[in-house]
């Protein structure tokens, strides 16, 4: 019998190192050209909420700014996600969290037809958006060349759950990006690169990526304080934020990037920034990078009533432990423009460095032997939780908009990370991002069905949800609809609590989600 185990083991262990790797030739590629979309308009805040409770008076317009991702789904159809957020007024914090839908056909050479409509949730000052509800449709032009695009729309922003709704014209710019990727069902193998590609989307080199999770300390200085809710007291206490940032590089040593923070400790909960940006690498070696970084973009919630347009210079340096993995540490100035929050910042972050979409080196173009596939999935959900607990207010339910990403770590197991804002509920404002670890099952009756769990952590705050300083758990369980190999649907439900509030809430969410192979460089 032990013979026999030990033939079994021999031979398995045969059959995994003999196993053949498949040709890189053999990856179902799709090239999407998505596109990057920023726009500005000019909202006039209602006549019916002019003065606050407190007499605080509003101004009359407020700056709204957009950064949307727009993804064609034919020739003249495109769906996408994003955010708003306020630059200037006295709505500083106001951000909303959607999902597009839009309409873009040809007129004459390179003048096109553009409509689209948002639908999502956000808000900043309770009183003025109450649910946070958000439509925001637009129709108008749009000129387009090779590279970029821009053009003009005649809108209409409404908070439909409250005061704030009128109409108005915006500008926007258009930024072309392109994303290679593979088939959901190549995810997780390893391809051997063994021939010369003569296929034009593998003539282009790969793109050179970061990701980052980060950990910062806010030092408050000057004339920061608070909002006029906890009385316009200074503030002079350390702020702990949590945020993401995402890099994409240029050329060997210029990135642009885009990040997003929030507070879970300091403040009442509520806080939180956006910002895009440009940086580089002054000192560049194979363990170390000495970077600089400017952002700019908007900020707020629970300090004083501004207009949100908020710059971020930093510095810092990168410490690479492997070829993907490094720690950086950082410092900055955080400041309000035209307004009165100021912060030196100092933090630390782990980075995940990658090179995808290509077999050749950006800078090098050195080309690579081995490409290993990772899933990942895309998904925007609705989600309502039950009889959340709130200060101030009575308990209600809320309903949810949320922005989903799932990277698998294997087949089975894989991490997450959700951004999810409240459209009504009487809490808008609300705003949560979680990270979470989950794990999946292998698809069933026919290939139709699987089922999977999590477990999340992250930070919320805004529309007096009482989770204390914002810090919050939810485990979650449920069952995936696979209509194609990249399409899929989904149902599950969970429990949300804050350890530090009094939140705790049964919860319900549904979906759909779009499946893909991000196509890595293996070293």
């Amino acid at each position: 019998m032990k013979k026999q185990f030990l033939i079994v083991l021999i031979f398995i262990n045969f059959a995994s190192f003999s196993q053949t790797k498949k040709s890189y030739s053999q990856l179902n590629t799709r090239e999407l050209n998505n596109s990057i979309r920023l726009n500005y308009t000019t909202v006039h805040m209602p006549d019916e909420q002019n003065i606050y409770g407190n007499g605080f008076q509003l101004k009359p317009t407020m700056g709204l700014v957009g950064i949307n991702y727009n993804v064609p789904l034919n020739s003249w159809l495109y769906t996408g996600a994003g955010m708003h957020f306020a630059v200037t007024g006295d709505q500083g914090g106001l951000f909303t969290l959607g999902v597009n839908l839009g309409v873009n056909k040809k007129i004459y050479k390179n003048l096109y037809f553009d409509a689209n409509v948002h639908f999502g949730g956000g808000g900043g000052y309770r009183v003025l958006v109450d649910g946070g509800g958000i439509v925001y449709s637009n129709i108008g032009l749009q000129y387009k060349k090779e590279n970029y695009s821009f053009g003009v729309q005649y809108g209409n922003v409404d908070f439909f759950t409250g005061f704030i709704k009128n109409d108005n014209i915006s500008f926007f710019v258009e930024i072309p990006s392109t994303l290679r990727a593979a088939s959901y069902e190549d995810a997780q193998l390893e391809f051997m690169i063994d021939n010369i590609a003569t296929d034009n989307f593998w003539k282009k080199p790969a793109v050179k990526t970061v990701q980052q999770v980060k950990f910062d300390y806010f030092f408050p200085v000057g004339d920061s304080r608070t909002d006029s809710y906890q009385g316009n007291k200074s503030i002079r206490n350390t702020l702990y934020i949590i945020g993401f940032e995402y890099q994409r590089y240029l050329n060997e040593n210029a990135f642009i990037y885009a990040h997003v923070d929030t507070m879970y400790s300091g403040l009442i909960s509520g806080f939180m920034d956006l910002f895009i940006g440009a940086g580089k690498n002054f000192i560049s070696t194979k363990y170390l990078n000495v970077f600089g970084k400017f952002g700019i973009g908007g900020a707020g919630g629970r300090i004083y009533q501004e207009g949100g347009l908020t710059m971020y210079p930093s510095a810092g340096a990168d410490i690479r432990i492997t070829d993907n993995f490094g720690l950086s540490v950082h410092g900055g100035y955080h400041r309000a423009i035209g307004g009165t929050f100021e912060a030196y910042t100092a933090g630390f972050g782990l980075k995940y460095y990658g090179l995808s979409g290509g077999i050749k080196d950006p800078i090098t173009s050195e080309k690579f032997s081995e490409i290993k596939t990772q899933g990942m999935e895309i998904s925007a959900q609705h989600q309502t939780y039950f009889d959340v607990a709130k200060f101030g207010i009575p308990s209600s339910d809320l309903q949810q908009i949320a922005v989903k990403i799932n990277y698998d770590i294997t087949k089975r197991y894989y991490i997450s990370g959700e951004a999810s804002f409240a459209y009504q509920g009487k809490s808008g404002g609300y705003a949560h991002g979680l990270f979470g670890l989950g794990i999946k099952s292998n698809r069933f009756i026919d290939g139709k069905y699987s089922i999977f769990a999590e477990a999340g952590l992250g930070v919320a705050g805004g529309g007096r949800v009482d989770t204390g300083e914002g810090v919050l758990i939810r485990p979650t369980a449920g069952i995936n609809f696979h209509l194609t190999e990249d399409f899929s649907a989904f149902v599950s439900g969970g429990q949300m609590w804050s350890p530090f509030g009094n939140v705790n809430s049964t919860n319900i969410n549904i979906g759909v989600s779009y499946n893909f192979s991000i196509i890595n460089i293996k070293k």
